[in-house]
């Protein structure tokens, strides 16, 4: 029974591979997740975008300013890195944890302006307070330190 429970779970959303996944231009599951998953997408592209961006800037210098190469590896790069983001936020593994994510998400009761400002001020205030704290106790212990000459 158990061979039968893997083999249908291989063939299901947690089987498949990125790799296989690369290739095919449909969306997981479109209508749920989307907005932690556009946002996944998005950050990725940005990633990209800069690292090639980036790319772009060092490679005139490198092999020429007039060089095609110089301007045609990073705008492949960034096609693949476009395509690539589009593609891992429709990985059917990946889809289902960005869908758990959006709805858990959902889930959470936000705190009103008013809770967040008394939790901030509380908030701020312990941690002046711890910082006086450790102030008074390190300036404490120099000065035990000193008096019996540990340090001078």
């Amino acid at each position: 029974m158990s061979k039968d429970l893997t083999q249908s779970g291989t063939a299901g959303a947690g089987g498949s591979s990125l790799s296989s996944e690369l290739f095919h231009a449909g969306v997981y599951k479109a209508n749920q997740g989307r907005i932690v998953r556009q946002l996944t997408a998005l950050a990725v592209w940005v990633i990209v975008a800069l690292g090639c961006w980036r790319l772009y800037s060092f490679l005139p210098s490198a092999m020429g300013e007039s060089s095609l190469a110089a301007r045609a590896i990073p705008a492949a790069l960034l096609a693949a890195g476009l395509w690539f983001g589009f593609r891992v936020v429709n990985w059917p593994r990946f889809a289902d944890f960005l869908i758990a994510v959006e709805a858990e998400m959902n889930k959470v009761t936000w705190p009103s302006k008013d809770e967040l400002i008394r939790a901030s001020v509380v908030v701020i205030f312990t941690i002046f307070f711890l910082a006086i704290t450790l102030f008074l106790f390190d300036v404490l212990w120099q000065f035990i330190f000193n008096f019996i000459g540990v340090t001078s």
